[in-house]
C-alpha cells in the first residue's frame, strides 16, 4: 500500500528537522571560548614587555616638538623638552609636558594661552626628533644613538657596530624610558622594539 502523499511529506519534514537538530548539538561542543580578561600568559606579557604600544608615546627631556599655534606666527616653531621635562615658549613660559602624550601637550599650551594671550587658541603639536637611545655592554661601540622611527634591537646594536664575541645574542636587559626597572627579555621569542630614550644593555654569555 503507498503512503498518501501528505503522509510522505511530514516524514520528509521531520528527517530534516532531526538532521539540524543534530548539526546544532555537534557545533555547540565546538564553539569558540573568548578567553578570560582576567588571565595573561606568560607568552602575551613577555610580548607587551617587548613591544609597549607606541600609540600612546609619551614626551620626555630631549624631544624636540613642533608646535603650530594657527594664527600665531611668533609662537609656532620647534621646541626642545628641556632636562627638568618642560617646554619653554613665549608668552606661555615654562610647560611642565614630560610624560604626556602629544595631545596632553597640545592642550596644555592651549590653556597657558587662553584667556590673557589669546582668547581661543588652537594648538598642533608633532615630534620633529626624539630623543637618543643606548646601547652599552657587549657591542663594538657602546654610547648614545639618535633614534629613528622602526627602531629594533637587531638594528640598535647593528648601530653601535654589533655583538662583541663574549655577548648574550639570546637575551637582552632593557630599561624603558622613564622607568627605573631593568627588564630581562628573551630575543629568540618575541622582536624587541627599541624606543626613545631606552638604555639596551648586551650582557656576556656563559661559555
Amino acid at each position: 500500500m503507498v503512503a498518501p502523499k501528505s503522509t510522505f511529506l511530514a516524514k520528509c519534514a521531520l528527517v530534516i528537522a532531526l538532521a539540524f537538530s543534530v548539526a546544532g548539538c555537534e557545533s555547540g561542543t565546538i564553539g569558540v571560548t573568548a578567553p578570560d580578561a582576567r588571565t595573561t600568559s606568560p607568552q602575551t606579557a613577555a610580548a607587551a614587555a617587548a613591544n609597549p604600544p607606541v600609540s600612546e608615546f609619551r614626551v620626555g627631556a630631549g624631544d624636540k616638538l613642533k608646535v603650530n599655534v594657527f594664527g600665531e606666527q611668533t609662537l609656532t616653531g620647534e621646541y626642545v623638552v628641556d632636562p627638568t621635562g618642560s617646554l619653554a615658549m613665549p608668552l606661555a613660559g615654562s610647560i611642565p609636558v614630560s610624560g604626556a602624550t602629544v595631545r596632553e601637550v597640545e592642550n596644555r599650551i592651549a590653556a597657558k594661552l587662553r584667556g590673557s594671550f589669546i582668547k581661543n587658541p588652537r594648538v598642533a603639536v608633532e615630534i620633529a626628533s626624539f630623543r637618543p637611545f643606548y646601547v652599552i655592554g657587549e657591542v663594538t661601540k657602546p654610547g648614545e644613538y639618535p633614534y629613528r622611527a622602526g627602531l629594533n634591537l637587531l638594528s640598535a646594536v647593528a648601530v653601535a657596530g654589533g655583538y662583541t664575541y663574549r655577548a648574550n645574542t639570546s637575551r637582552v636587559m632593557i630599561t624603558r624610558a622613564g622607568s627605573s626597572v631593568e627588564q630581562e627579555l628573551d630575543t629568540r621569542s618575541t622582536p624587541v622594539v627599541i624606543n626613545p630614550g631606552d638604555v639596551v644593555r648586551i650582557t656576556e654569555r656563559f661559555f
